[in-house]
């Protein structure tokens, strides 16, 4: 790697488990307790309904129900009311297609996937019983029972993620077996989009939160009061959600040398700013509890995202930060992103994946793939392609598609349409729109997945979407080397580095020695510390606690924060910092 004497060093300062802390006299019960608890809610009896997240571990809920509470009925309601694993299938087929990767997007209700005279039955059951009484499982508060307590059982997606891969099933489905790619598709595009819609409803029903992403026998249960006051104050200042790292084939190592993560031989991305997969941790009673934090973006949508990104995006994160690591791995795969009509029309989802590579290190030699060549010919390229991924022959990827230069703290634009890839010896922090799946592989080198199977290349799907005439000159002109000074004060300077006029998202840097202000203006903004080691983010009225970050953290600063300011603190005082700001642009 070059040697870069002012970036950050202090690796473990990274702090890969950030924290909500809520103040004294909030209450969390774990393990056995949590049945102790909710047993003496009802003391002379009544009923209890745990609506489940698919993928929550059922049989080992009902495993903890019966060993705490043995004189309780108990009734499994997706047993009991759930249409047949084949009707479900069926109902189901045309969101799942034959494609490994991509489905369209379902809009089904959890209802479509119970038979209603079924739900009547289990409710007149419980109704008509006497003692505790509790309904468990995905669709517990279906059955039209009047509970006395319910509990939602929540579960992040990238814990499911981790258990399909361990050899999970999908919900009733029996394909523990199947290649997790499929598996993450029928997640991704059918059960985790039903599921949000069901969980959103329960969230002023709910008297309980149990957090199920750790073995069931551990779990952890606090008040539905509490969990509001989690997610009430994680809209009034800066927070961050609980990154993910991920190995993949072309991986590299800088994150484990210089933010002190430890365990895979490497890690190709970290996700440190994807609600819809990421957690937010609670800190309570001296405990932890886990949540998704997409429920933040589901409860306080207008006051997270603004009321105009509310306005343009629904209950959606529309942001997403992560980053790529390829410093000691391999090159990512040749790839284009689909244009918002093509994404719209064929797999039904509102907007499309624009997106942006800043480096925040680079070797000497490195590189970014980024547009076609001057008067490539197509047929020619669209043939090789199909060369290469028939395994025939290796695909000339430099004859056809621009080499840039990539230096730490570059810029790269990329709106969808645009073929690109990081090369190797890279580390990227790619500033996109949320839709993270909509990747169309068009050259992997070579390469199997870990799981030792083809990565999926769609050639169909990227030659429908390759904008041929963005080459040499336009990119150069449109992607490249793109900053501008938009203004400056005493110790500071801001620049503006993207994205570019057909993407959504706008993008500011600031260098700083000193204070700087900034305004959500309305819109929720998203930030990395780029450079440094230690800034210090603070209400001008204090309206919110002090709160320190570190280099290449992630954070959020909620749109109704409105005014707060950054310096350098602890051993950055005296040092130049920069950050990189994202927001919805027109907000």
């Amino acid at each position: 790697m070059a040697s870069h004497p002012s970036a950050s060093r202090r690796g473990p300062a990274y702090d890969a488990s950030p924290t909500i802390p809520l103040p004294d006299g909030h209450r969390v019960w774990r393990g056995a307790a949590v049945w102790t608890e909710l047993a003496a809610s009802l003391p002379d009896g009544g009923t209890i309904a745990i609506d489940t997240y698919p993928g929550v571990d059922l049989t080992a809920l009902r495993a903890e129900l019966a060993r705490h509470l043995p004189d309780a009925t108990v009734v499994d309601v997706e047993d009991a009311a759930a249409l047949p694993a084949e009707r479900i299938e069926a109902l189901i087929a045309g969101n799942l297609t034959d494609d490994r990767v991509f489905g369209v997007l379902s809009h089904h209700t959890l209802y479509d996937f119970y038979d209603s005279a079924e739900l009547d039955r289990v409710a007149a059951d419980v109704e008509s019983g006497s003692g505790l009484r509790i309904v468990v499982g995905w669709g517990a508060t279906l059955a039209p029972v009047l509970y006395d307590v319910v509990v939602l059982a929540d579960l992040a997606r990238w814990e499911i993620q981790k258990r399909q891969r361990a050899g999970a099933p999908n919900w009733r489905a029996g394909n523990g077996g199947e290649d997790t790619i499929r598996k993450v598709k029928r997640g991704f595009f059918v059960e985790w989009r039903v599921a949000d819609r069901h969980k959103r409803g329960l969230f002023d029903r709910m008297d309980f939160v149990l957090d199920t992403n750790g073995s069931v026998d551990d779990a952890r249960l606090l008040t539905a009061d509490s969990f509001h006051a989690a997610l009430d104050l994680a809209v009034s200042r800066p927070f961050r959600v609980v990154p993910f790292f991920d190995p993949g084939v072309w991986g590299g190592q800088w994150m484990k040398e210089n933010l002190g993560i430890s365990g895979e031989d490497n890690f190709a991305w970290c996700f440190d700013c994807v609600p819809e997969e990421n957690s937010l941790l609670i800190a309570a009673d001296g405990e932890v509890v886990e949540i998704p934090s997409i429920d933040l973006v589901f409860r306080h949508p207008r006051a997270l995202l603004g009321e105009r990104t509310h306005a343009r995006f629904g209950a959606e994160f529309p942001i997403r930060f992560d980053m790529l690591d390829t410093v000691g791995g391999g090159n990512l795969s040749l790839q284009v992103h689909p244009l918002t009509d093509y994404m719209q029309n064929t797999f039904g989802m509102p907007y499309t994946q624009d997106e942006s590579y800043y480096l925040l290190d680079a070797s000497d030699d490195a590189v970014v793939y980024l547009g076609v060549k001057t008067d490539v010919d197509r047929s020619a390229m669209l043939a090789d392609l199909h060369t290469a991924a028939s395994g025939s022959g290796s695909f000339p990827a430099e004859q056809y598609v621009n080499t840039f230069p990539a230096r730490k703290h570059d810029h790269f634009l990329i709106p969808a349409g645009t073929v690109h890839c990081s090369g190797a010896d890279s580390m990227v922090l790619e500033i996109s729109a949320t839709p993270y799946l909509f990747t169309f592989k068009m050259h992997d080198w070579g390469r199997l997945g870990l799981d030792g199977q083809p990565r999926p290349i769609h050639l169909e799907h990227a030659a429908a979407n390759i904008q041929w005439d963005r080459d040499t000159a336009w990119t150069e002109r449109n992607l490249v080397g793109r900053v501008d000074r938009t203004a400056e004060g005493p110790g500071w300077i801001e620049e503006r580095t993207g994205l570019h006029e057909l993407e959504f998202i706008e993008v500011r840097r600031h260098w700083f020695t000193e204070i700087v202000a900034h305004d959500t203006l309305g819109t929720v903004n998203v930030l990395n510390l780029v450079e440094g080691d230690e800034a210090i983010v603070e209400s001008p009225t204090g309206a919110f606690e002090p709160w320190v970050v570190h280099y290449a953290e992630t954070f959020i600063v909620p749109a109704a924060v409105g005014a707060y300011t950054i310096r350098p603190h602890g051993p950055s005082v005296g040092r130049r910092l920069a950050t990189v700001k994202a927001f919805v642009a027109g907000t």
